[in-house]
């Protein structure tokens, strides 16, 4: 009854959050800020003394990544990939079909697949994590998707100046890139020939009045927020083995 509880205040609360977008002019940013929010307030927590004093961690029985959560942050890539233009098409795709395998997998049990890793310890015990469209390797790619927004938004809040072709292939490198064969890497070097100037696409991201002293503190909040989410996650795709997947 608990976790149904919990669901239902999860999407109580993803309702309000739509339902503020449409009243108010809210950047992209700031809505990811929100789902970020959600995550932290739906992580469950044990009390333990240390030194006499009490402290809230993370439960030590077990990983807790909230699944619609995460999966409106990976609808915030799409976003981003929409403001960058039609040369992510690609991309976009595959981002949309993950996400898609993931919220089809988390239908199939809504409570218990209300934490994402419930999904990869049941792929992982019946040995198909590593298989063919498995949901597993869905949340890998979605993972990967979103530390190459991360990397990007780093290096436009660091330096606005910065070519876009260049800040996206930066990120590309060292995010994408190590798991990519070269059909996939040729693809997106193609991509890189189109994307918009870094000024455009950062009047993209922010609201219309917005200042960009405001969009930075904006990024920094949001990496701020979504590096550790991203930190524990690779360490429960690494202890499933599923940290070294590649594609062709």
């Amino acid at each position: 009854m608990q976790v149904n509880k919990e669901e239902e205040e999860e999407e109580d609360a993803q309702v309000g959050i739509k339902r503020r977008r449409k009243m108010e002019r809210r950047s992209e940013i700031k809505s990811a800020i929100e789902e970020l929010s959600l995550m932290v307030k739906f992580k469950p927590v044990v009390t333990r003394a240390r030194n006499g004093e009490e402290k809230d961690e993370p439960r030590d029985d077990s990983f807790h990544v909230p699944t619609r959560p995460f999966l409106s942050l990976c609808s915030f890539v799409l976003e981003v990939l929409d403001k960058i233009g039609p040369t992510m098409a690609v991309l976009r795709l595959d981002i949309h079909q993950n996400v898609q395998r993931v919220e089809l997998f988390k239908e199939s049990d809504p409570s218990k697949y209300s934490n994402l890793v419930e999904m990869i310890k049941k792929e992982a015990g019946e040995g198909n994590a590593k298989k063919g469209n498995s949901c597993s390797k869905a949340i890998v790619w979605l993972t990967r998707s979103l530390d190459l927004m991360v990397a990007l938004l780093q290096r436009l809040a660091k330096d606005p100046g910065q070519k876009m072709e260049q800040a996206v292939e930066e990120s590309y490198n060292v995010t994408l890139k190590p798991w990519h064969g070269w059909i996939s890497s040729a693809a997106f070097k193609i991509a890189l020939q189109l994307v918009p100037e870094t000024k455009t696409f950062i009047n993209l991201l922010k609201t219309k009045d917005e200042s960009y002293e405001n969009f930075k503190e904006d990024t920094q909040t949001l990496i701020s927020l979504i590096s550790p989410v991203l930190e524990e996650i690779h360490c429960i795709l690494k202890l499933y083995g599923l940290d070294r997947l590649k594609s062709i």
